[in-house]
This record gives structure tokens, C-alpha cells and sequence, in this order.
């Protein structure tokens, strides 16, 4: 993988593990660590060398979320996160899929790729609309259990453009305010990555998090402290670009043919 970033001119970053304000996240804890938290991920540390004049960055590293535990889960696992200045969340879906294909050398199994809209896997799978199931609430259940297991099968999948609600940190689409510019990537129903063209606007940052943080209170999670590192990088001017973060660690479990995530962990 470092060999392809390095032939596309990307510089390798490395940003603090621990670190003072993670982004708040609805279904994500962060791991407490003598006042402060061990990142979840490196995302708005990245974020903040892109506002710096940074073009197109990668980082390797540790990250950890509390209670996480299953076949496909760890508390601490490895994380690939990379963005580029100037592309669009299309573009880094194709260079992600080469990536990928060329990092598995001659192991066929990331070859080949197709695309498909959130709402259309929901019509295809579940029978309804994405954006019916969002407003009725049905949304996460219906993915975990008619959706996902049907993405990747033959190839590597991207799940295209997720409902506005479901932004997180990605821009709303210019073309369709439905829908945000994220997308997410799957082979044999496995989630591998997760993708976005970047929100760049400060006000509309700090009101989502706002909203993520007021959703964690309601239901008795951590409030986390402000990003202010982050919202002064937004404020000072973020370009347009995308970025995409990929769980090494499911990476290694399907190419060694695994069920479970540990088996691939020393």
C-alpha cells in the first residue's frame, strides 16, 4: 500500500494517537485515556494538515473504539486514511480501487468493481426505499440485516451516496440535496472502507457536531470537548478534496481467506 501512495505522490503523515476532542460520533466511544482519548481516528488531525497547504496525505496507524468486540470487530485495530486536495468522492473511489487491487498483488480478490446507490441496494434488497427507511427509522436495521450481506459478492461494491441525514462529515451533493457525498466499500458483505467528499463549511460542521453531541447526552454517552483545532483549520479554509479511511485489519482477514478478525492479529 505505501508503495502506491508514494508512485501517486502522497507524503506518509503521522498525527498524535492521543489527543484532546475526537469527533463525536452517535454509535462510536471514544477510549478515555488520563483526561484526554486515543484517537478513533485520525481524521480531523489529517484535516487540519490539508488547511496547512498539505495536497495528498496517508497515514497508517493504530485506533481504537471502546466496546468493540465481535468477529469484524477490535477495540484497537490498524487504520489506512488518505486525502487528496482537488478530487471529487468519485475520483478517490477508482484510485481506491486500484489501490486495493494493486496491494493484493496476485491475489485476484479486489479486481474488478462496481457502484450502486444506497437507495437502489435499499429498493434491490429490502424492498423500500432508502430514504423511506431513513424516516421511518428502519434505516440501520434493514442495512445490517438485508443489505450488507448482499454487497461485494462478485467484486468490490461501493455504496453510493448515503441519505442526507446520514452525512457525518461529508458535503451534501451539489446535484441532489437528498443525498450526501459519501459512499461506503464492501466485498463478501464486509465493510472495508468509508469515504468522503469533504464538508468544508464551518458553521454547518460545528452544527451537526452539536447535534451528535446532544444525541450522545440523551442517551447517557460521553459529551466530548470542542475540536477547536479542527473548526480554526475549517474556518482558515479547508479546499475542496475527499478522503477515505480502510480497516487493514479486515483488509488482511479476506485476503487470508478468515472469519475472524483475530486470527489475523498477533
Amino acid at each position: 500500500m505505501r508503495e502506491f501512495f508514494y508512485r501517486a505522490d502522497f507524503i506518509e503523515v503521522e498525527t498524535p494517537v492521543k489527543i484532546h476532542a475526537p469527533a463525536p460520533e452517535e454509535y462510536i466511544e471514544s477510549v478515555r485515556s488520563e483526561g484526554d482519548f486515543l484517537r478513533t481516528s485520525p481524521e480531523l488531525a489529517m484535516k487540519v494538515l490539508l488547511s496547512e497547504g498539505c495536497q495528498r496525505i496517508f497515514q497508517i496507524g493504530s485506533c481504537f473504539r471502546a466496546n468493540e468486540h465481535g468477529r469484524r470487530h477490535l477495540e484497537e485495530f490498524t487504520m489506512l486514511e488518505f486525502y487528496a486536495a482537488g478530487w471529487d468522492y468519485r475520483q478517490l473511489a477508482e484510485f481506491t480501487a486500484e489501490m486495493l487491487n494493486f496491494a493484493a498483488g496476485t491475489n485476484p480478490f479486489f479486481s474488478g468493481h462496481e457502484f450502486i446507490t444506497v437507495d437502489d441496494a435499499f429498493r434491490k434488497y429490502a424492498g423500500v426505499s432508502a430514504f423511506e427507511a431513513d424516516a421511518d427509522d428502519f434505516f440501520d436495521e434493514l442495512m445490517v440485516t438485508r443489505v450488507e450481506p448482499n454487497l461485494g459478492r462478485e467484486k468490490l461494491t461501493f455504496l453510493m451516496d448515503y441519505p442526507a441525514s446520514r452525512a457525518s462529515l461529508s458535503r451534501i451533493s451539489p446535484a441532489d440535496s437528498r443525498v450526501a457525498e459519501r459512499w461506503e466499500l464492501y466485498r463478501n458483505g464486509l465493510e472495508l472502507a468509508n469515504a468522503f467528499g469533504e464538508l468544508t463549511d464551518a458553521e454547518e460542521q460545528k452544527k451537526r457536531f452539536a447535534a451528535a453531541n446532544a444525541f450522545r447526552a440523551a442517551n447517557n454517552m460521553h459529551a466530548y470537548p470542542e475540536p477547536v483545532e479542527f473548526y480554526a483549520a475549517l474556518e482558515r479554509g479547508l479546499p475542496q478534496s475527499s478522503g477515505c479511511a480502510i480497516g487493514v485489519d479486515r483488509l488482511i482477514m479476506l485476503l487470508c481467506g478468515k472469519d475472524d478478525i483475530r486470527d489475523v492479529r498477533a
